[in-house]
């Protein structure tokens, strides 16, 4: 594989698109977790995705855990599942020890390995120790992959080695779910009718990593200047189905996170049309650019509050659909498609990133 690769990429060039049957390509997509509920969600829809392009994508859930003994199972348990189905390919959908146990397991096979955040960012709430491991063990496993796929540009850059067998796609968001809704009807659902402003804030399984206490004072910085705000929660165990019906039932999403990849929550909200706040983290600056109203703010309450406080204020919807097109489940299920070609078939001259155009600042 020769070649630089591109350094932003999330859409497809002109041409790479084809009239001809794709060839079927069996693929052993590794995900970490269990697999039920919103568990890795965004990996998972982007293998249904995937099969509409004639990818026969496998999902294998690995719980390795940290105990040697549930290790060496994993590595076992997905040995077997590689001989059983002998894959042209092997995705790995996340870093750590999901993409370490694919490196030492796959010697004769493709690798690719996605970076999504938190497998190569520090992390606060990880402790030092556990989050300089967890970033060396990715490390280690991306001498390993045949491509990488980091979700923003800033992942990109944490890379030490292979950077030149990197290209930055972030996950898709399907349009088809995530649109824009009529707000009485959702807000009437979730029992928000009589609710003025609704701030959205979703902290998943990791409330410190997250900023929970900055949105929190951003959010009270911003009621000492309109009122009351109902400042809404999704933790991790809300069912996928349910977010895009809250999102529409907000008047702005916040993020706060101390460290992000590209946070799926943000491109769901611009799909919805509903305005962000964020702080500058992962590729939310990115994303938000010539979208109006929205806002990155310093990492400061009352900056977030006068942000909040700004847009509750104007009632306005936001532009954001029409600029998260390129991100839409069907390019970003192209754009892999492509790059699975470009490694099992040796497609094209040069590298991976020739098949794609890219963005840059």
């Amino acid at each position: 594989m020769a070649g630089e690769m591109a350094t932003d990429v999330i859409t497809i060039s002109e041409g790479a698109h084809s009239n001809w049957p794709l060839p079927t390509l069996r693929v052993l997509a590794v995900i970490p977790g269990s697999g039920k509920a919103g568990s890795m969600i965004f990996a998972r829809r982007q293998l249904n995705s995937l099969r509409t392009l004639n990818v026969d994508s496998h999902p294998f859930f690995l719980n390795a855990g940290n105990s040697p003994k549930r290790l060496l199972k994993s590595w076992l348990d997905l040995r077997r599942e590689m001989a059983r189905l002998k894959p042209d390919l092997i995705h790995a959908h996340y870093g750590t020890t999901t993409a370490l146990l694919c490196a030492v397991a796959a010697t004769s096979v493709p690798l690719v390995i996605t970076f999504r955040g938190s497998d190569l960012n520090k992390r606060r709430d990880l402790g030092f120790l556990r989050s300089c491991g967890a970033h060396l063990i990715s490390q280690l496993a991306s001498l390993r992959a045949s491509a990488i796929v980091c979700v923003s540009r800033r992942l990109q850059d944490r890379l030490w080695w292979r950077k030149n067998f990197s290209v930055v796609l972030p996950s898709g968001v399907n349009l088809d779910v995530f649109r824009p809704m009529p707000k009485h009807q959702v807000r009437e659902q979730l029992g928000y009718q009589n609710e003025r402003y609704i701030v959205l804030f979703s902290q998943g399984n990791s409330p410190r990593n997250k900023g929970r206490a900055l949105a929190l004072a951003g959010v009270q910085a911003a009621e000492r200047a309109i009122g009351p705000i109902r400042l809404v929660i999704l933790e991790g165990r809300v069912p996928p189905d349910q977010v895009p019906v809250f999102l529409n039932a907000a008047d702005c999403l916040l993020l706060t996170s101390d460290a992000e990849g590209s946070p799926n929550v943000v491109k769901e909200a611009l799909a919805c049309n509903v305005p962000v706040v964020s702080v500058d983290v992962g590729d939310v600056p990115e994303r938000l650019r010539g979208v109006f109203p929205s806002k990155i703010v310093q990492r400061d309450a009352s900056q977030i509050g006068a942000a909040l406080a700004e847009i509750l204020l104007s009632g306005m919807p936001s532009n954001g659909r029409e600029q998260v097109a390129s991100c839409s489940d069907t390019e970003i299920a192209q754009a892999i498609r492509n790059l699975y070609d470009k490694i099992v078939f040796k497609k094209g001259a040069g590298s991976p990133a020739d098949l794609y155009s890219c963005h840059g600042d």
